[in-house]
């Protein structure tokens, strides 16, 4: 019987880069998963708690936590801050809540990170990916402080066949992007995505893997205007691409 999985899309990827989305189903199915994606899925409550929103954010953890209850297996999420945000994020929301604390931790210990679960719980590092040319990996901050993955990126870029993995200077400064930050602190948020970006030309790679689409679309937007012709690609593309 093919082992069932979820996909928690993410609302960024839902929205404005669903091929992410279709890329992990794909790599998902190549290793014998079926992949659903429940369709009453909505956004996790980031945002708003990270801005300090608490009353406002509940509302939509309660309604993640119903809709992934009605759901067997782990749950695979493309994005490192919106796994932190479940696997972390929840039990602090509730942790004065006796009825909401063991949903949101039963919830928490089937949520995995897309390169996580794939090496640490599959124990798969080669998905037969092939991707020539240089690539430059960018550590996100939820996914490299919050989760503590780093090594699984790594490891699955590192065998992706002809592709050269080169070191990001200062690779794991933030991008500037990091949520309501770049809304609230605009000057602070321009500068380190100007810091980024000078980094990432020195390492001579035309592609900037991340395995956040906030990121994505924070450096992508900066490069953009810069008039720059490098690209950002989400790790779970890369991992894709067999040709």
């Amino acid at each position: 019987m093919t082992e069932c999985v979820q996909l928690f899309a993410t609302c960024l990827v839902d929205t404005f880069f669903p091929e992410t989305g279709e890329a992990l189903v794909h790599v998902l199915n190549r290793l014998g998963l079926r992949v659903d994606f429940p369709s009453a899925q909505t956004c996790c409550g980031q945002p708003a708690f990270n801005a300090g929103l608490r009353i406002e954010a509940r509302p939509l953890a309660e309604h993640t936590i119903r809709t992934f209850e009605r759901t067997v297996g782990p749950v695979i999420v493309p994005s490192g801050s919106c796994a932190a945000m479940v696997r972390h994020g929840y039990l602090e929301l509730f942790k004065h809540d006796p009825a909401w604390l063991p949903r949101a931790q039963a919830l928490a210990m089937r949520t995995y990170e897309f390169t996580e679960f794939l090496v640490d719980v599959l124990g798969v590092t080669d998905v037969g990916a092939r991707w020539p040319g240089r690539l430059a990996y960018h550590p996100s901050c939820h996914l490299l402080r919050g989760l503590g993955v780093d090594r699984q990126p790594r490891l699955l870029l590192s065998h992706v066949k002809d592709a050269e993995l080169v070191e990001l200077p200062e690779r794991e400064d933030c991008c500037g992007f990091g949520g309501v930050f770049s809304l609230e602190h605009p000057e602070l948020s321009a500068e380190f995505l100007k810091r980024k970006i000078a980094n990432f030309e020195k390492t001579a790679a035309p592609t900037l893997v991340v395995a956040d689409t906030g990121c994505r679309m924070h450096i992508a937007g900066g490069l953009a205007r810069q008039g720059k012709g490098q690209r950002v690609i989400h790790i779970a593309e890369v991992l894709d691409r067999r040709e």
